[in-house]
């Protein structure tokens, strides 16, 4: 079932960087970053309070929620940068690069988390930093 999930926020990312390339077109990157932010915040806000799991947060532990943080704090930076280079750069150009997060993520998992790297990773990771590359050559 991971596959399935891991494919439709491929699919909404996709549709994610064209909203947005549309959407920055006439305002500061920043204002719609938080604009979308704000969106963001009413819908998983709804979908806890409809999913009747607001009473689960007095069960998230202090680490728990100190690592959360750091993960929202670079969710917000990474948007804040990725919607300035949309609103800079060619959406179809400027994906592709930001997709190398993808071989970054690989090599922190590595190291930090040590998860397991096969040579299909390995060979997956190579390809996609190939593919970064040629979208930075102009």
């Amino acid at each position: 079932m991971w596959k399935v999930y891991a494919l439709l926020s491929a699919l909404f990312a996709a549709l994610t960087a064209i909203f947005a390339k549309v959407g920055v077109k006439d305002v500061n990157s920043d204002l719609a970053t938080a604009i979308r932010t704000s969106v963001i915040l009413v819908l998983t806000w709804g979908i806890v309070l409809f999913g009747r799991h607001v009473s689960e947060i007095r069960d998230v532990g202090k680490n728990t929620w100190l690592f959360l943080v750091l993960s929202g704090v670079a969710t917000g930076l990474s948007w804040l940068f990725y919607f300035k280079a949309i609103q800079l750069g060619d959406v179809a150009r400027v994906a592709p690069i930001d997709k190398l997060s993808v071989v970054i993520t690989i090599l922190l998992a590595f190291i930090f988390l040590h998860e397991q790297v096969n040579l299909r990773v390995v060979i997956g990771a190579l390809l996609i930093t190939a593919g970064s590359v040629l979208m930075l050559m102009k």
